[in-house]
């Protein structure tokens, strides 16, 4: 039976009002999602088999585990009237969306948090990545955030802007392109204003964009170039910014209107001129960094800086100690995997685990595959000294930098959308609940009414039952036996990736075929083409829910099987063990 989600109820319901909001809800909504998320974003000539692919970590602020569920929002379950729970902002929402499918938060207390979601045009999205501007960005445009009602002052409360938890809900279901999801997005963040800096990520089967928020109304965007992968780890990422482009063709870049003369009132742009340079290399440049070269390689694809270019990173974000910890480490890891013949390591590497520099985009040395995704989406910095789960380097080396597959992992999402494959099937969700290392995405088709109870119905409590947990306790029994657990979860990976390869090819097949007999049927009966093709399309999605569930069922089976191993092997390994040969040995 189809179980389509109330949309009403949810942003209804009090978080003040359940146990299990105690233990999930955070202070505010600047904190809400501090510090989480790695970013990985391959474009369609840089993929194995020419998608587009965008993928990304949800992970929890520090101490807090969010269940997680993946369903269907059918049109008449979007409210047409919206509340922002975090905020308060309400909007008024047009009357025509489509079909998506997220997979977002169980639990209410802090809104929708849609989190990554494909719409039935074909449309992915993942929100939000958390970034940082610096704070004369805040200063210029500060963050519109909820002001509670005074009594004592007698003043109202006055709501905050848009954040992760409307960003999906208001934007996914109105839009058949990703630069018209960028076009709906620029819009509610000029009217509405945001009370934290993210950055989303709208991809198509032609084009990847993400968008950086810059304060609380301003914005810009840059498209994934079709040969690169680009990083984001939770820092402003963007280095390079074509104003040329911005305001005519908009081919590769988008932004705010009154971008330029913003950046300009508050002196926010940092390229060097040549007065203030004294002649020491520097090109003559004027203001945003106007300047004519025909060598170097200050944008991240490789491209020389021209005129009315400037470095988004420097102007707007941030670079501190933190960031060398937390942030930086990961994207060099992940670019040291796709791009391995490079020096990552030596003490004369060009990019170390601590620069700030790291490009944002660069072409991989090889197409980059879904195993590659969920790989780096789980990666512990395996082969370098900064592995906590390794042997090589110290035990401080090992616990330096912060891992891109971490334990507050909520899913991993990548949303592949394929050129060959027909509109009606050309999306699919690579879905991984819990903690990276100890799991795998499988394929899951996005076109759908409905979608499986084991993956859809995950309980606030503790519960076998459904596929989140089942995922977080393997984590939490194989963490402390890391390498005795290794073979039954390198087992269960590899398997399960590949009966969902298999299965998506199949599935393909059939619906090939389905589509073949349609189009027979069709031309036999010109004057019930419509009523035909509507059947045709019932069938098709139907086909696409079967698919699912027996992606789900193959979950059940042997994610039941790998958590019997994983208990097995641990409660043999518990410390306070013993037998009667104990004592002989």
């Amino acid at each position: 039976m189809t179980k389509n989600v109330d949309y009403h109820q949810v942003i209804a319901e009090s978080s003040s009002n359940s146990r299990e909001s105690q233990h999930h809800f955070c202070i505010s909504a600047r904190t809400v999602e501090c510090m989480s998320c790695t970013t990985i974003l391959v474009g369609k000539k840089a993929s194995y088999d020419g998608s587009t692919i965008i993928a990304r970590d949800d992970d929890s602020g520090s101490g807090r585990y969010d269940p997680k569920k993946f369903i269907a929002v059918a049109p008449q379950d979007q409210p047409r009237h919206y509340r922002s729970v975090l905020s308060h902002v309400e909007i008024d929402l047009p009357d025509n969306p489509c079909r998506y499918s997220i997979v977002p938060n169980v639990l209410p207390n802090r809104g929708i948090l849609a989190e990554a979601g494909v719409n039935e045009h074909n449309v992915a999205m993942s929100a939000t990545e958390t970034i940082a501007v610096n704070e004369r960005v805040l200063a210029a445009d500060p963050l519109v955030e909820l002001q509670p009602a005074n009594k004592a002052a007698n003043t109202p409360e006055i709501p905050g802007g848009i954040g992760e938890e409307d960003i999906i809900t208001l934007v996914l279901p109105y839009v058949t392109t990703a630069r018209e999801g960028v076009a709906r997005l620029a819009e509610l963040l000029e009217t509405y204003g945001t009370y934290e800096s993210n950055g989303i990520i709208i991809s198509d089967v032609n084009e990847i964009w993400y968008v950086e928020t810059i304060g609380g109304h301003h914005w810009i965007a840059r498209r994934v170039p079709d040969d690169c992968y680009a990083t984001i780890p939770n820092q402003l990422g963007i280095d390079d910014f074509d104003f040329d482009d911005a305001f005519n063709t908009q081919r590769e870049f988008m932004c705010s209107a009154d971008l330029r003369e913003f950046m300009d009132a508050h002196h926010l742009d940092r390229t060097m001129s040549a007065a203030a340079s004294s002649g020491f290399g520097f090109q003559p440049t004027s203001a945003f960094g106007n300047v004519n070269m025909d060598g170097g390689s200050n944008s991240s694809s490789g491209a020389a800086l021209r005129r009315n270019h400037f470095n988004p990173r420097t102007a707007f974000g941030t670079a501190t100690t933190k960031d060398r910890i937390y942030n930086t480490p990961r994207a060099w890891y992940m670019q040291r995997y796709l791009n391995p013949s490079e020096d990552w390591d030596s003490p004369a590497a060009r990019y170390t685990p601590a620069s700030d520099d790291i490009p944002w985009c660069r072409v991989p040395e090889n197409a980059v595959t879904l195993e590659d995704v969920d790989f780096l989406m789980s990666a512990h910095f395996e082969g370098t000294p900064y592995d906590p789960y390794g042997t090589l380097g110290t035990s401080e080396s090992r616990h330096r930098y912060r891992p891109i597959g971490i334990n507050r992992t909520g899913h991993m999402v990548a949303m592949q959308i394929r050129p060959y494959a027909p509109e009606t099937s050309r999306s699919i969700m690579w879905i991984s609940y819990g903690s990276g290392p100890f799991t795998a995405a499988t394929p899951f088709y996005a076109n759908v009414d409905d979608t499986p109870a084991y993956l859809r119905d995950t309980t606030p409590e503790v519960s076998t039952n459904n596929l989140y947990w089942a995922n977080r306790l393997i984590a939490a029994l194989a963490d402390a036996h890391f390498y005795e657990t290794s073979n039954a979860i390198e087992e269960f990976v590899e398997s399960a990736r590949a009966y969902g390869h298999r299965l998506v090819e199949r599935t393909d097949a059939e619906l090939r075929e389905m589509t073949a007999q349609s189009s027979a049927s069709e031309s036999q009966k010109s004057t019930e083409t419509a009523e035909i093709t509507e059947d045709a399309s019932i069938a098709i999605i139907a086909r696409l829910q079967q698919s699912n569930e027996e992606m789900a069922e193959y979950l059940r089976t042997h994610v039941t099987k790998l958590l019997n191993d994983v208990l097995y092997t641990s409660s043999n390994l518990m410390h306070n063990s013993f037998a009667m040969s104990d004592r002989w040995n």
